[in-house]
């Protein structure tokens, strides 16, 4: 996808006054885009014609999980407690499962399983009936969340340490400590062939680290690790932990995404960091006035991120500094492209073919297309 990007359309997804503190990645299949709400509803959008398909009305919390769909279902958690099984076609509801625990985090069918992650409960293994077929104890913090690669899930399960379980011989692989007191977010993994990359975010005090990995996915071994201080410029309030409550909630906070011989990060704040996937050596890093909003998305040779904007208003009603959608060279960081929004991107931006569709924390949703 190359800029200038020109706007299809916009929807206000809510009349609600309150600043929305997430928007999931959603999924987008066959020009349907399919998403939980914070309001409890699950929404199947005809990005076409911006019309709903279908609306599931059934649980009764916010929904902030990360859904999937196999060939005719989708699945995703809600803060009720329960995951859900919903006709694809349909919204009809085929089965649910209670944790008695929120919800938060990727609901992933692998093979015959369906794997999830409970809030400071478990890790779940269910058939794709809905049935339990085994758990393992996750005493983490909140909104966790984890990756699955050739039958080995990627994920920080006890706390300070990021492990490696192998689902069909049920064992560990491999735990490696982090080495943090106490680490507050673990970042998805980004895997391939040899390696897995992720990042941690803890405090000292009202300080914040941020630590970005690279590991051998098969054994263990810490390949490199990067440590940095959390930037948030001079733009926003001088508190580092209310900045990290401005992104909790979203599931791929620090989620790398990886472009040839790099993994690129954004962390919340001020900077967009790229390594060289080998030996974790910076190659590039892009500073902004104001902290990112989102994870970035790969498209080509492109970097795609949301950067916040001032909550100032001016005489005439608007902001002063207004938030952006930013496109960067993937290469070097330049900025390439920049598009004022309605709102700060919340997660990665969505492209498939020539459009790109996101949310903002003005409860806005865009879908934005290539202009010719």
């Amino acid at each position: 996808m190359y800029p200038p990007l020109g706007l299809r359309w916009k929807l206000k997804l809510q009349e609600n006054t309150e600043r929305a503190k997430a928007f999931n990645p959603p999924l987008f299949i066959d020009d349907v885009l399919y998403f939980g709400s914070t309001d409890g509803n699950f929404y199947a959008l005809d990005v076409a014609t911006g019309y709903m398909k279908w609306i599931f009305k059934e649980p009764s919390g916010a929904i902030n999980s990360v859904p999937f769909a196999d060939e005719d279902t989708i699945y995703f958690g809600a803060n009720d407690g329960n995951v859900y099984a919903v006709d694809m076609e349909t919204g009809d509801e085929k089965w649910r499962f209670n944790t008695g625990r929120t919800v938060q985090s990727l609901v992933l069918r692998y093979g015959d399983h369906v794997i999830f992650t409970s809030d400071t409960g478990a890790t779940y293994f269910l058939t794709p009936d809905g049935e339990q077929e085994f758990s393992l104890p996750n005493p983490v913090w909140s909104h966790h969340t984890f990756q699955v690669y050739d039958g080995v899930v990627y994920w920080a399960p006890k706390g300070r340490n990021f492990g490696a379980y192998d689902i069909e011989k049920r064992e560990f692989l491999w735990l490696y400590n982090v080495d943090v007191p106490y680490a507050l977010w673990y970042s998805f993994p980004a895997v391939d062939e040899t390696t897995v990359y992720f990042a941690s975010n803890f405090f000292k005090g009202m300080e914040s680290e941020l630590n970005f990995y690279a590991m051998d996915r098969k054994t263990g071994r810490k390949l490199w690790q990067v440590s940095d201080e959390m930037d948030i410029g001079r733009k926003v309030p001088p508190n580092r932990y209310t900045r990290f409550l401005d992104h909790v909630d979203l599931l791929d906070y620090m989620a790398p995404a990886i472009y040839k011989d790099l993994v690129i990060y954004t962390a919340g704040d001020t900077k967009v960091r790229a390594f060289y996937k080998d030996d974790g050596d910076e190659a590039w890093e892009r500073e902004f006035t104001y902290p990112t909003s989102s994870a970035p998305t790969i498209a080509g040779n492109r970097v795609y991120i949301g950067v916040q904007g001032s909550r100032v208003m001016t005489e005439s009603g608007e902001l002063s500094d207004p938030p952006r959608l930013v496109c960067l060279s993937a290469t070097d960081g330049s900025i390439l492209w920049e598009m004022d929004v309605d709102g700060a991107i919340l997660s990665a931006p969505i492209i498939s073919g020539n459009q790109m569709m996101f949310g903002t924390d003005q409860n806005y949703f865009y879908v934005l297309e290539e202009v010719l």
